[in-house]
């Protein structure tokens, strides 16, 4: 009886464990997703644009990668659940700071920056400490409901975002994320810490390399739509005849050149760099977190473009977008956890490559049923398909990934992976929005130098105050102001006609590079092994 009652005591320790790693894992997922259905309220709130809040989001998964794999580093210096706790914190602190942001700057500091250097230590640790918590042989299981956590993050995301800027604010969601904090790290006190096996250096250097490499190239995408993606925009900034995007891109990958020489250099003399250049050669490994970087970067762009479309160009609420979203979440997670469940053997690389066949034709199906006059229920089949292959990737790549190394490496795999996936999430959004700004603008000039109903003086205008780049903006939005202007009623109607198209246009541009990566993901999906880990040797 006594060793029934150690048993069941173990059980719930380990339950209490898993519980503390998940709700970790869908809190700093959720900050992914739930915002997305609010864009345009939160730019109003806070006296900014569609942009400004588009350059917080990259901002914050940017600062998630550059900081990964050195918050990897700075747990297993400091103890993993030490850094667990830091992190939440720091997490909670960003949290209460985003919650009362008055403005863009502050907004920024709280979420951008705070919350995603508590999510570059927190990250990493659960990792960790699922393997100093459970045997080998129950760490498949726990890393699978972990990353299930995550998934269930960014299917009910939009939903609680939706419904708390809707009926209250979308402050109280970042007011409950501080609640959440304080529970997960009264919670903490169970997890059993995974101490490193022996000390490790901390390489400064090349954080700092990784983090400037990572942070031109991003920021070069970022700020695209306003220097021109080749040739500059006028009155943008040039070098050479060329936009500052392309210096400060190749300045990026430049700078991440010498990080990985430096590296390199440093493990052959048997040193501890940052990350070490070995690892990549493991296909399997290298397989997985390019296909990380191809699921987060196509995630992050489609909730960053449809949100927009449902709740600027149709004008539905928070609640009815997060509630139009809700057929990819559906999807999501019935592949998500469906798939290990139910088809146990069935080829990891398969089911990637059929994963990203379903979000490719998600996104054609919908880029074939826009137009000015759709309404909401165009979106409802492609959001199914692209959930379908969200989910199916999902079920996949973390087991890929981590079966690919010694359970020594697994931290280590941990911060590149989640830097994969914050990098990808990073630039899906940086480059959504960019290429949908440069479209829209495009466009909207077009549109407005061919109608004869606006007069040459308007035109003129427009070409001057647009060049930089016009706002994503609703029609309603932009009546006001041209009221408010003392534009005549016939001449701010022909706008309000241009602006509808301009901004399906943008998406319809930025949806269709969003496919365009989905579809060539299908190529390097061939590193992906054959058989599931543990079964058989990856081909």
């Amino acid at each position: 009886m006594s060793g029934e009652s150690r048993t069941a005591d173990v059980g719930r320790a380990a339950g209490g464990v898993l519980l503390t790693l998940a709700t970790g894992q869908f809190l700093m997922t959720l900050d992914t997703s739930v915002m997305n259905v609010a864009i345009a309220t939160v730019a109003k709130d806070v006296g900014t644009t569609v942009s400004g809040i588009q350059a917080a989001i990259t901002l914050y998964t940017l600062v998630m990668a550059v900081l990964m794999v050195p918050g990897g580093k700075v747990g297993s210096i400091i103890g993993r659940r030490r850094a667990f706790s830091i992190g939440c914190i720091i997490y909670g602190i960003g949290s209460l700071t985003t919650s009362l942001a008055p403005n863009l700057p502050v907004l920024i500091i709280g979420w951008s920056v705070l919350e995603g250097v508590g999510a570059a230590l927190i990250l990493p640790a659960i990792v960790a400490l699922v393997a100093g918590n459970y045997p080998p042989k129950g760490r498949p299981r726990a890393y699978g409901l972990v990353m299930g956590a995550g998934a269930i993050a960014v299917a009910v995301g939009p939903l609680i975002g939706g419904f708390a800027t809707t009926f209250f604010s979308w402050r109280w969601v970042f007011a409950g994320e501080v609640v959440l904090v304080i529970a997960i790290l009264l919670l903490a006190r169970r997890v059993q810490d995974a101490p490193p096996e022996q000390r490790v250096g901390f390489d400064v250097v090349g954080a700092l390399l990784n983090g400037l490499g990572l942070g031109l190239a991003v920021l070069g995408v970022l700020r695209s739509s306003d220097w021109g993606w080749v040739t500059p925009r006028v009155g943008a900034p040039a070098l050479l005849g060329l936009s500052l995007t392309v210096w400060f891109v190749l300045a990026g990958l430049a700078v991440m050149w010498l990080f990985f020489d430096r590296a390199s250099r440093m493990e052959e003399a048997g040193l501890e760099p940052l990350v070490k250049p070995s690892l990549f050669a493991n296909r399997q490994m290298s397989g997985g977190l390019l296909m990380f970087f191809v699921l987060f970067l196509v995630q992050a762009g489609l909730f960053f473009t449809i949100p927009l479309y449902l709740s600027v160009s149709l004008g539905l609420t928070a609640l009815e977008t997060g509630i139009r979203i809700l057929p990819l979440s559906i999807t999501l997670l019935i592949a998500a956890v469906g798939i290990p469940r139910f088809l146990p053997a069935a080829s990891p690389r398969r089911i990637v490559r059929l994963g990203l066949i379903a979000m490719f034709l998600g996104i054609v199906v919908l880029l074939t049923a826009f137009d000015v006059t759709a309404d909401a229920t165009i979106v409802t089949v492609p959001l199914l398909l692209a959930g379908l292959g969200i989910g199916a990737l999902a079920s996949q790549l973390g087991a890929v990934t981590v079966s690919a190394v010694p359970d020594e490496l697994s931290a280590e795999v941990g911060g590149l992976q989640n830097t994969g996936t914050n990098l990808g999430a990073a630039v899906g959004t940086a480059l959504a929005g960019s290429i949908l700004i440069s479209a829209l603008t495009a466009s909207f000039l077009t549109g407005v130098q061919e109608n004869p109903a606006i007069p040459e003086q308007v035109k003129t205008q427009a070409d001057v105050q647009l060049a930089g780049g016009a706002p994503f903006i609703s029609d309603a939005d932009l009546q006001t102001a041209l009221a408010e202007a003392g534009v005549p009623p016939d001449v701010a109607a022909a706008a309000t006609e241009v602006n509808a198209q301009a901004r399906l246009d943008g998406l319809k541009a930025a949806l269709t590079v969003l496919a365009l990566i989905a579809l060539i993901g299908v190529i390097p999906a061939r590193r992906i092994p054959t058989h599931p880990p543990g079964s058989a040797p990856g081909s």
